[in-house]
């Protein structure tokens, strides 16, 4: 009998590190269900990148995204992998920030992956298997002025990563939070940064490696916090 397909849940997928990680997943034999806030978007990937099924949901929805990830549970099987990659920002200084756009981001980036852990870590506990990454960035490691309105719940998702790896892991479930520290190569970084050198930017294929390694780390050898960076940034 044929071992079951391995199923990665792709939480947030754009064009850059997103789309890298479902290829890197799809191409080692995964399927890849892939969250999205935009019906076209979804659709685009899943044409252009096999084995994948879009299910499109609003993370600040906490009801309508935890049906979502119940409706993936019930119909695509209990995740291998799971890769929180959403993100929502504000940028602006303190007096800038609007409050309903401040608990939006939380509502995003420390809620939804709260919700995604209480709605698959029972159940990848009681197999004793499986990894959660959540991609994080320099943000979540300090504040600053125009920050305010993002690094916060940056800061707090790693806090609440952190947490779960300390209460999954002896489940066997690897949590890991890995920082890119980085300006990714996409056409609008590159557009809006065109006078840095080909170094400062990290290769989405790459970052994707990394990650892909991370959440299939030997037992023996786990890693939480992961920080990636092209050789070329200063950190």
């Amino acid at each position: 009998m044929s071992e079951p397909q391995r199923h990665c849940l792709l939480i947030g997928i754009g064009a850059g590190t997103g789309a890298a990680c479902a290829r890197r997943f799809s191409n080692d034999g995964y399927k890849v269900s892939m969250i999205a806030r935009s019906d076209e978007r979804l659709a685009s990937f899943a044409k252009e990148i096999p084995n994948t099924i879009p299910f499109c949901a609003d993370i600040a929805d906490a009801d309508g995204f935890r049906q979502t990830l119940e409706a993936i549970k019930s119909e695509q099987g209990l995740p291998d992998v799971i890769l929180f990659n959403a993100t929502q920002a504000t940028f602006g200084t303190y007096v800038d920030i609007s409050l309903e756009k401040f608990e939006r981001n939380f509502r995003v980036n420390t809620a939804g992956l709260l919700i995604t852990a209480q709605v698959f870590g029972p159940s990848m506990s009681d197999r004793g298997s499986g990894a959660i990454v959540v991609t994080g960035n320099t943000a979540a490691t300090r504040g600053k002025p125009n920050y305010v309105g993002w690094a916060p719940t940056k800061a707090a998702q790693r806090i609440l990563a952190e947490g779960l790896a300390r209460d999954l892991g002896p489940h066997g479930v690897h949590v890991a939070y890995v920082i890119i520290d980085a300006i990714i190569d996409m056409p609008f970084a590159r557009r809006r940064w065109d006078h840095l050198r080909e170094d400062a930017f990290a290769k989405p294929a790459d970052l994707a490696d990394q990650i892909f390694n991370v959440a299939h780390q030997p037992r023996s050898a786990w890693s939480f916090l992961v920080e990636l960076r092209p050789f070329g940034e200063t950190w």
